[in-house]
């Protein structure tokens, strides 16, 4: 490809990209990269208008304001910083071997996670690869491989982050693949859907214009679990900030319902309920009481437009159980008063209020989290959903799946799409073998296994009645993983189990694909260094930032680092040693896919391939016409037989007949949703036994200063108070909130070392001592880097995902549990854990950036 990248008079490069840290095709954060002599000195937020002067943004305007995007680019720390992370001392740039795996002799399995590597070529290592795949392919099948290819990570398009490798595989003879449970959004699929359909993630869709009418109608928005000021800046960057300072100068309420005073709270919320982690469910049936016992809901609604609703004011009003679903019931429960509980129903039943949601946050993702999100939905319906000012609303993702309706902002003339041109992973290539990402550790140590429904998160409510079995009857287990997103260890459930699944003599070999040396990749036999998004050439389309859309051909900014490659490049030449390089590429160079994507986009109509090299991006009109499609759920509401929803009735759901149909004796997700404290899956609440050893519950928030896994290493967002918290032995450990009450019954000062800790295993943090998190919680974000001191029992990284619930959300839905689980704290004598582990305090460490690459050489 032709490097076009704009030239100022003095020679330094400036090159417009997207850097947005998705990993799908759909990118946003665009911005400016400009670089002098060979290295980049600095990215700057893109200006839509330099090009295209006449460029007119959309606008909303309500209660006599009006609101539009800015012409400069909302980008987070995460993309101004990023050369933090290009030039890591974390950066794998070559190929590395553990120095005690033998493919010939002694694969020593059991020392992943402790040995050393050591340096070796690429012909060494791609003979490695190759002979074992043949040797694996040999005596058990390629079904002996598992392709572990999802997850967020940096975008692209022809150097797809992840899943390249799927392609060969296939062409190879198969593999069985890890499918991505719906991690961020358990609640609503394996619950919501259940309620209202919304195929195929579980939360409101359409939203077409949501915002718009809310900003119109709704007097409060309640934002439950969701924090407009952390989670959207990795997907979209910073217009959900925006939106609420706009909310807050229309007059409109917004109420925070969190355990946390999270960062969007401590910005813009009119009243924060500091409710107990996981309890959300207590609450929303202690308010359905309030409005079934003072009338206060619209019984017509409910009459027309749902199904079942009798089966619910039964459990609720305690005719069923003989326990009515009180606000001094639920205040025992949620830990706040029944007068702020009464307070907040008696207000939703007289005002017009919506839910922002951010995924849903770690209510979502908690044992159990079917239920709240059952019941937020059925809460909805009671006041009206689809009526002007009732709806739910994401406050990022705008747009996902290059789907219009998935957006609540005024649309874009068209959302351009090159997903189907992306080198990676397509969600059409499940092989009949796969395993639930949150069930690996079982199925390597513990087969056979089963579940119900694949997990993935385009696939219908259907799904859910189907049971799938690992290892399938004629198809073998899993003895090599390839991996080209090696954070289990950081970003799954109970991952201490994971490394002692990786240890086990049944995985033969482990092949990780990754830029930095960090979290599963100490656990690999071989690793081999892939470049940043800086150091290819590829095409890009900002998608998701609500915004604009956009397109760019993105020249590389920088020459490759070491001896790195990108994904798509390293499958080409282990395909080319296999003899499939032509059909794996399709017989296209890297640049005849670049133009491939710029002709499928959508755009080649508007601006030609030569024009948009000269200008470095093109920006998607907007629709003149967004103002006549009607907002969220309005049909529905207006006409329900007209416009059904997707589930089987038509109507919202009060009761499944699904769920009782196909899972009669399922008390953990029951037709009519309920508290559910414990079970046979989960003891992780407060009301459990095991809360005498463990008495506070862990709240672990989509962090604010990583993107789950990725960026911790970014020097600028080290030095943060916030992001981590300096010990007395110079290492920066990841932060751990808790009250001031919590902090004085464990002579806990801020600032000090502690160790989390329950029967899994523990970690070490630092204290962050303040009244932003209620009493009988621990908050910590996941995603810190995994540093082991003992492997599978304690981290120093600050790993909360090693203690996390080992278990799925419940019995029959397979999501996973990440927050809201108990566990103990207690300061810790650093000098005597450095007596008893001398060499885990001896490795190479940067303050600055954190883990090096030299500590494994």
């Amino acid at each position: 490809m032709n490097d076009n990248a704009p030239r100022n008079t003095d020679g330094e490069r400036k090159i417009i990209r997207g850097l947005g840290f998705c990993s799908t095709t759909a990118d946003s954060n665009s911005v400016q990269v400009e670089v002098d002599k060979g290295r980049i000195i600095r990215i700057r937020p893109l200006h839509y208008n330099w090009e295209y002067r006449d460029l007119k943004p959309w606008k909303m305007t309500a209660r006599g304001k009006s609101f539009q995007p800015p012409m400069k680019s909302l980008i987070p720390p995460f993309s101004l910083g990023y050369k933090n992370r290009v030039y890591s001392p974390n950066r794998v740039l070559y190929p590395m071997k553990r120095v005690d795996w033998n493919p010939d002799g002694d694969r020593n399995t059991q020392n992943r996670g402790v040995s050393r590597f050591v340096r070796i070529s690429w012909d060494e290592a791609l003979d490695i690869i190759v002979k074992e795949i043949k040797r694996i392919k040999d005596t058990y099948g390629m079904e002996a491989i598992l392709s572990q290819s999802d997850g967020h990570g940096e975008t692209n398009c022809v150097h797809a982050a992840h899943g390249t490798h799927r392609r060969l595989l296939s062409l190879l003879g198969g593999y069985t693949l890890q499918t991505r449970n719906t991690d961020s959004w358990e609640g609503w699929y394996w619950g919501a859907k259940h309620v209202w359909g919304c195929e195929t993630n579980g939360f409101m869709e359409p939203v077409t214009n949501v915002v718009w009418d809310v900003t119109k109608n709704s007097d409060a928005i309640f934002f439950w679990g969701c924090d407009p000021e952390t989670t959207p800046w990795a997907f979209d960057g910073q217009l959900a900030s925006r939106l609420c300072y706009w909310f807050t100068e229309l007059g409109i309420r917004s109420v925070y319902v969190c355990p946390d005073l999270n960062y969007g709270a401590s910005v813009h919320a009119d009243k924060w309920i500091p409710i107990l982690p996981n309890t959300d469910a207590a609450l929303y049936l202690a308010i359905a009481y309030v409005w079934m016992t003072e009338g206060t809901y619209d019984k017509e609604y409910v009459k027309t437009h749902s199904v079942g609703f009798d089966r619910f004011q039964e459990y609720v009003l305690g005719v069923e159980d003989g326990i009515p679903k009180t606000p001094k019931w639920a205040s025992e429960k949620v830990g706040v008063p029944s007068y702020t509980i009464k307070a907040l129903a008696r207000y939703w039943g007289k005002h017009r209020v919506s839910i922002a949601i951010g995924n849903g946050g770690p209510g979502i993702r908690g044992p159990y989290a079917t239920e709240p999100a059952r019941l937020q939905v059925l809460l909805l319906a009671m006041q009206g959903l689809g009526k002007p000012g009732v709806h739910q609303f994401k406050m990022l993702e705008w747009g996902l799946y290059n789907h219009k309706t998935k957006n609540p902002l005024p649309w874009p003339k068209y959302i351009p799409d090159i997903y189907n041109v992306q080198r990676g992973w397509i969600y059409t290539d499940t092989p009949r073998q796969f395993i639930p990402k949150d069930m690996i550790h079982d199925a390597i140590l513990r087969p056979p296994i089963t579940w119900y429904g694949t997990t993935l998160s385009r696939d219908y409510t259907d799904q859910q009645f189907i049971k799938y079995r690992y290892p399938l009857e004629d198809a073998p287990e899993i003895h090599m993983i390839w991996t080209d997103s090696p954070s289990w260890m950081t970003c799954w459930n109970d991952t201490n189990d994971f490394a002692r699944a990786f240890r086990s003599p049944k995985i033969e070999f482990i092949l990780a694909q990754h830029p930095w040396f960090e979290n599963d990749c100490r656990l690999a036999d071989l690793v081999l260094p892939t470049q940043t998004v800086m150091e290819c050439d590829d095409f890009g389309v900002e998608a998701m930032s609500g915004q604009f859309c956009a397109v760019f051909p993105e020249p590389k900014a920088i020459e490759p680092l070491g001896e790195s490659r990108s994904h798509f490049e390293i499958v080409s030449m282990i395909a080319e040693r296999f003899g499939l390089l032509e059909e794996y590429t399709e017989g296209k160079t890297v640049d005849e896919w670049i133009k491939t994507a710029y002709e499928a986009c959508g755009v080649s109509g508007e601006i030609s391939w030569e024009e948009l090299n000269r200008k470095g991006y093109y920006v998607v009109p907007n629709d003149e016409h967004w103002e006549a499609n009607k907002p969220g759920l309005s049909p529905f509401y207006e006409d329900p037989g007209n416009n059904p929803l997707s589930t089987p009735s038509g109507k919202i759901e009060f009761y499944s007949e699904r769920l009782a149909k196909n899972f009669p004796d399922d008390s953990e997700r029951p037709p009519v949703p309920r508290w559910i404290p414990r079970g046979e899956y989960h003891q992780e609440s407060l009301e459990c036994g095991r809360a005498g050893r463990y008495p506070l519950l862990v709240m672990s928030n989509h962090p604010r200063w990583r993107t789950h896994s990725q960026h911790d290493d970014m020097t600028w967002l080290r030095e943060i108070p916030t992001c981590k918290v300096k010990g007395p032995d110079e290492y920066l450990y990841e932060p751990a909130w808790f009250n001031p009450a919590e902090a004085a019954s464990r002579d806990i000062r801020d600032g000090d070392i502690i160790r989390i800790f329950n029967e899994r295993g523990a970690i070490l943090a630092g204290a962050l001592v303040t009244e932003r998190i209620r009493p009988g919680v621990v908050y910590i974000d996941h995603g810190a880097r995994w540093d082991p001191i003992v492997l599978g029992e304690l981290d120093r990284g600050g790993d909360i995902n090693t203690i996390t619930p080992h278990k799925t959300t419940s019995k029959n839905a397979a999501g996973m549990v990440c927050s809201g689980f108990l566990a103990e704290m207690e300061r810790v004598d650093l000098d005597k854990l450095r007596g008893k582990h001398p060499d885990a305090f001896e490795r190479p460490y940067d303050p600055a950036s954190g883990l090096m690459v030299e500590r494994v050489m």
